[in-house]
């Protein structure tokens, strides 16, 4: 077992921090009126920059030529998981989602080559470009799978929180890890790898970490603070070990149910509402990181040679995530890009 497939299962286990719930069935927002309903789920706090940003969407929606939309969200992760929600879309229990590359990847395995390659993306700029390029391929795989992409974002780097500190691959055999409770097999390759995964719900994150029965987790900063994560593991190394990115996605019956007149529109309104999202996340996890600073996170910078054991380590297994991972195509279009990207710009980003 790598460590680069390892972070493949660090990254499931990715979440949006959580808050109290909203009532299934209770919408945080709700569009005046409207010919058409969509309910919109995700596992974002009611009250966060995501959330806002959602409803000022479905504001717009809802003043779109024809009648546009009534938008319903369901925060909190209310419908479940990320693969609940693609399964309530699939049935048409809910008819939107703003989805992470895992619950992408329960449509299309295609999206995994925007974050399931550790270590492969060296700055956001880079994120940018490849996702810019890789765009058109993706739509088009998700509108043929029955969904609609209303726009793409990303909330950043990943990093590693433990209760102890580390810095070393090695460093965090000795924790228990978060894992993802629907993915057997992933558990078991951690534990084929050495380390001490434990299976949880998204939910029970917090839990678990009060009542020590985990002691690391991989998320965003502003995931950490907003969950509160930081109290139980308040020690965060400084890695930018892969990006955190997602779409929020529309079932394609759904859409085509919205007055034709009504969906350039609304279509504009979405992606003014990722490039937010995605602005808003980069600036909230730089904030977060010093709000943290200052309620007792230590954060641990990699030195230059510590930072090529982690690379090291995962190149080593980019032969293993190609084509069980990530399609062979995508993983060699994604190398490619970045290729061309840094021939271009050798360095720089954030």
């Amino acid at each position: 077992m790598s460590f680069a497939l390892l972070g493949r299962f660090l990254l499931g286990g990715v979440l949006l921090a959580s808050a109290p719930a909203t009532p299934a069935g209770e919408p945080a927002s709700d569009a005046a009126a409207a010919g058409v309903r969509i309910k919109l789920a995700t596992l974002a706090p009611k009250g966060t920059s995501f959330h806002k940003t959602l409803i000022a969407m479905g504001e717009k929606w809802a003043a779109a030529p024809g009648g546009g939309a009534a938008l319903t969200i369901y925060t909190d992760g209310t419908m479940g998981g990320e693969g609940d929600m693609v399964r309530r879309m699939r049935v048409g229990q809910i008819q939107a989602a703003m989805l992470t590359i895992t619950g992408l990847s329960e449509i299309d395995d295609s999206v995994a080559a925007l974050q399931n390659m550790p270590m492969m993306f060296r700055s956001l700029d880079e994120v940018d470009y490849v996702r810019e390029k890789l765009q058109p391929v993706l739509e088009k795989k998700l509108e043929e799978k029955g969904f609609i992409v209303l726009f793409w974002g990303d909330a950043g780097w990943v990093r590693f929180f433990s209760a102890t500190p580390a810095t070393r691959p090695d460093d965090f055999k000795r924790m228990k890890i978060f894992s993802w409770s629907g993915d057997p097999t992933a558990t078991e390759l951690w534990k084929t790898a050495g380390y001490q995964p434990v299976p949880l719900e998204f939910t029970d994150i917090l839990t678990g970490l009060k009542t020590g029965l985990i002691d690391a987790v991989a998320t965003t900063p502003s995931y950490a603070l907003a969950g509160q994560f930081y109290g139980s593991v308040p020690h965060m190394l400084n890695l930018n070990w892969a990006p955190l990115v997602g779409a929020t996605i529309v079932t394609r019956q759904s859409w085509e149910q919205v007055p034709q007149e009504a969906r350039e529109a609304m279509l504009a309104a979405a992606r003014d509402s990722g490039k937010e999202i995605k602005l808003r996340s980069r600036q909230e996890n730089k904030e977060s990181v010093e709000a943290m600073k200052k309620r007792g996170l230590t954060v641990h910078e990699v030195p230059p040679d510590v930072e090529n054991i982690w690379r090291q380590r995962a190149e080593e297994y980019y032969p293993k995530i190609r084509g069980s991972i990530v399609p062979e195509p995508m993983f060699d279009r994604v190398v490619d890009l970045l290729k061309e990207f840094r021939d271009r710009a050798p360095s720089g980003g954030p």
